[in-house]
Order: C-alpha cells, then sequence, then structure tokens
C-alpha cells in the first residue's frame, strides 16, 4: 500500500509543476463526466416530479381509457385512430353499481375559448362529476364546489383554477359569483380551487382548468360521449378485482381492443421506462466527451513520456524496475482522469443545488460511483499505452536520448 501511496504523490507532485497543462489535459474529462452526471440527476428528478404528480392525483386509481393502451408487449400506446369518445352515460350508471367502486367519474375535456371582466384567455374544460373533487383530493380556496344537485338540474356553473382565476379577475377572490363566458355560453363562477401544481414538463397545469358539471357540458358535448372513465377503489386490496369486473362489465357493450383498464402504477411505469431509454440515449452520447477526454490523456502522456526520457533512463540506471516505471506513468494518467472527474462532479453538484428548488433533479450515489469509476477507468484504459512505452524504454538509450 505505501508503494502505492508514494506513486501517487509522485504524480500529483510531478502535476504540481505544470497546473496549466494539468487543468487542460483534464477539462475533457470534466466535460464528460458534468454532462453525464447532470443528465443522470435530471432523470432522476424527471421520475420523481412525474411520481409526485400522481400521488397528488389520489390514490387507489384506475383510468378506463379508448384504445388498447398496452398492446402486444405490453407497454405503449396501441390502437388506431387515435383516441375517441366512446363512453356513455349508461356505462358510468353500470359501473356504479360495481360494490369496490367508491366513485366512478366521466370526463370529457375540451380546449376554449373563456372570456371574463373584458379579458380572454385559452384553457382546458373538463366536463365531470362532483366526485372529481373527492378523487384528487381539489378543494376550494374560495367558494363552494358544484353538486350532484348542480348536475342534475344542469345548472350553468362553473369551478376555476387558481391560474385562470387570476388571470381573468386579477384577484383570484373576485372571481366568485361572478360570470364567465365559455365558447357564446355565461356561466357563474361557484369556486375558485386552491393551488393544486402540474403544468411543468408539458404536463396538464391544474390550476389552469375549468371544472363543470357533466350534464351541463352536454351543451358542448353534444353526442354525452366521455373520453375517460375514472374510477377510485374502496381500497388498494380491491384493486386487482374491480379491475376484472370494470372489463367484464364493459365488455358487455364494448369489444376487448376498443378500451383499456389502468392502473396508476401501470401509467407511471410505461412512462418512467420511455424516459429512462431517452436518458440513456442521451447519456451515451454524452459519453462521446468521455472518449474524447480520454483521447486527449493519451496525447499529453505521450508528450511527457518523449519529455521525460532521459530522466526515466536514470531511474532505471539506479534500479527502477520496469513495473516501476508502468506504474508511475500509468498513476500519473489516472490522477489526471480522476482530478477531472472529480471537478466535473462537483460542479454539476453546485449546479443541481442551485437548481433544485425550480427542478427535482439530485445527483444519486449511483451518479458518483459511475462518474469516478468512468474516470479512474478512462485514465487506465488511456494511459497503459504511453506507460507501456515508457516502461519498454532501454536504460542505455533513454540515457543517451537527447
Amino acid at each position: 500500500m505505501r508503494y502505492f501511496l508514494s506513486i501517487f504523490r509522485s504524480a500529483l507532485a510531478d502535476f504540481g509543476k505544470n497546473k496549466g497543462r494539468t487543468f487542460l489535459t483534464s477539462l475533457g474529462i470534466l466535460i464528460g463526466v458534468l454532462s453525464v452526471v447532470l443528465l443522470m440527476a435530471a432523470g432522476n428528478g424527471l421520475r420523481a416530479y412525474i411520481s409526485q404528480q400522481f400521488e397528488s392525483l389520489g390514490t387507489n386509481l384506475l383510468y378506463v381509457m379508448p384504445g388498447n393502451m398496452f398492446g402486444e408487449g405490453g407497454s405503449g400506446f396501441s390502437g388506431g385512430g387515435g383516441l375517441q369518445s366512446i363512453f356513455e352515460e349508461k356505462d358510468i350508471v353500470t359501473l356504479k353499481r360495481l360494490k369496490t367502486a367508491d366513485y366512478v367519474i366521466p370526463i370529457y375535456q375540451k380546449s376554449v375559448k373563456a372570456l371574463a371582466n373584458g379579458k380572454t384567455e385559452y384553457a382546458t374544460l373538463n366536463q365531470t362529476s362532483e366526485d372529481m373533487f373527492k378523487s384528487r383530493n381539489l378543494v376550494t380556496k374560495y367558494g363552494v364546489l358544484f353538486s350532484e344537485a348542480d348536475n342534475s338540474a344542469r345548472n350553468k356553473v362553473v369551478v376555476i383554477g387558481p391560474k385562470i382565476a387570476e388571470k381573468l379577475f386579477g384577484i383570484s377572490s373576485l372571481a366568485v359569483d361572478k360570470k364567465i363566458r365559455i365558447e357564446g355560453q355565461n356561466f357563474r363562477v361557484i369556486g375558485v380551487l386552491d393551488a393544486k401544481g402540474g403544468g411543468g414538463l408539458g404536463g396538464p397545469d391544474f390550476d389552469s382548468f375549468i371544472y363543470m358539471p357533466y350534464k351541463t357540458g352536454y351543451i358542448f358535448n353534444t353526442e354525452k360521449k366521455f373520453l375517460q372513465i375514472l374510477i377510485k377503489a374502496r381500497s388498494s386490496e380491491d384493486i386487482p378485482a374491480l379491475k376484472a369486473e370494470i372489463k367484464k362489465t364493459l365488455l358487455n357493450r364494448l369489444k376487448d381492443d376498443e378500451f383499456s383498464v389502468v392502473e396508476s402504477t401501470e401509467i407511471l411505469n410505461t412512462i418512467g421506462s420511455i424516459f429512462g431509454i431517452l436518458n440513456i440515449v442521451l447519456v451515451a452520447i454524452a459519453a462521446i466527451s468521455l472518449v474524447v477526454g480520454g483521447i486527449g490523456i493519451l496525447n499529453i502522456m505521450y508528450v511527457t513520456v518523449t519529455e521525460r526520457i532521459k530522466e526515466i533512463g536514470i531511474r532505471r540506471a539506479l534500479g527502477a524496475r520496469s513495473s516501476d516505471i508502468l506504474w508511475q506513468f500509468l498513476a500519473e494518467a489516472v490522477v489526471l482522469s480522476v482530478f477531472g472527474g472529480a471537478m466535473g462532479l462537483g460542479l454539476a453538484a453546485i449546479i443541481v443545488f442551485l437548481i433544485h428548488n425550480l427542478f427535482p433533479a439530485y445527483i444519486s450515489w449511483e451518479s458518483i460511483a459511475l462518474a469516478l469509476g468512468t474516470s479512474s477507468a478512462i485514465g487506465i484504459i488511456f494511459g497503459v499505452f504511453p506507460a507501456k512505452k515508457a516502461a519498454d524504454l532501454s536504460p542505455i538509450d533513454a540515457i543517451r536520448y537527447e
């Protein structure tokens, strides 16, 4: 152990004599490690963000959607013709009879233009039932939620998200009991929801949604069909049995490939696998700069060997073995590489710390191990050739070298 420590101390001392060249040689490794670690941190943060979004929407949820969501192979959306509204109100009534179903919620979404207070905003209109608020843990900050009575009477009332309320009325609290015009129809705002979040990374912005009783929404949904049905199980233990009952019920009217019953965990896993593959590709691309950095180390080590041929000859003449010379130059290559890797890792940690409040990226222990392990491996791989060249030099020829 002392032997190797002395070799690494000698390597550090040699590089201390030429700090500028040491830094520039390590720069390629620094950039490569920085890129790889940041991409892995972004991937970790993305998975955490998606998980948080699903958890915030509630638990024990099943999504009934049109098309074969998991076709052959079990991943990805598989269905021709795109998504179409195929579920009818009688499907809702039938599914509500299932004993293990807590809520059965129809959903029809439409992009609309909303006008109020002399302002115009585009928003997503959710035509649904009052149970939507319970299933997704949505509560009002001002006003009240619409009720089953509002739905049955087809009252022209809406509940809006805080962002759309601020954009149209300036202050969220001022929106309650005000009129809002949607696609040429007037509605009364009875409630403004508390902030829910979302909208990042291309996801839905729940704070900009407008919620309307689905029977009132027949004004826009003239076919009276729904794009999705959201079903909440009474408990997590009931999910497998409920999933089978939903399929059995809907197969009385629809074909097997016309709809899918999906757990939120399945959607999360599918999204995670897609982003995982994408992250691997991006990390592989970033790793190219590590190879470039390794070539830089290879070049500078060959130059170093040439500059120190006479020194090598003297050391051999004084009794140094070929293996001593080999380990010396190999250690120098590893030190160069690990130095660059450590700087890249440190810089990545600073960047992640600065952006953490904006995006939940984080550096895992796997990232740290990969960064330092890869940089060490590059030092060994690209340092062994010039080290071998130095070790193979004849002492007499080395001393005579000019």
